[in-house]
């Protein structure tokens, strides 16, 4: 596996993981009680983007270290999900 698919890999991950980690936590400004003029309610009071950042690259980490791991020792291919495979002239 070339340095740059490691990359690819980790950055999906990062990503993924950052659309997950995003809504967590929030408090709406009506749940604060203190809501900006020209803001809706449901806004997000007190958001903070560097802890979601620390807190996706932490977990997004922890789930591609061992995406990658798997993809360069081939411990799963994808002929290990040829579901036909069993199928064929030699079945």
């Amino acid at each position: 596996m070339a340095v740059s698919s490691m990359f690819v890999v980790y950055a999906v991950t990062w990503f993924m993981t950052l659309f997950v980690v995003l809504p967590l936590g929030n408090r709406s400004q009506a749940d604060a009680g203190e809501v900006v003029a020209g803001t809706p309610a449901s806004a997000p009071s007190g958001f903070v983007m560097r802890r979601k950042f620390k807190l996706t690259t932490i977990w997004a980490t922890l789930i591609a270290i061992p995406a990658i791991l798997i993809i360069h020792f081939q411990l799963i291919t994808v002929d290990d999900f040829d579901l036909f495979k069993r199928f064929g002239p030699d079945a």
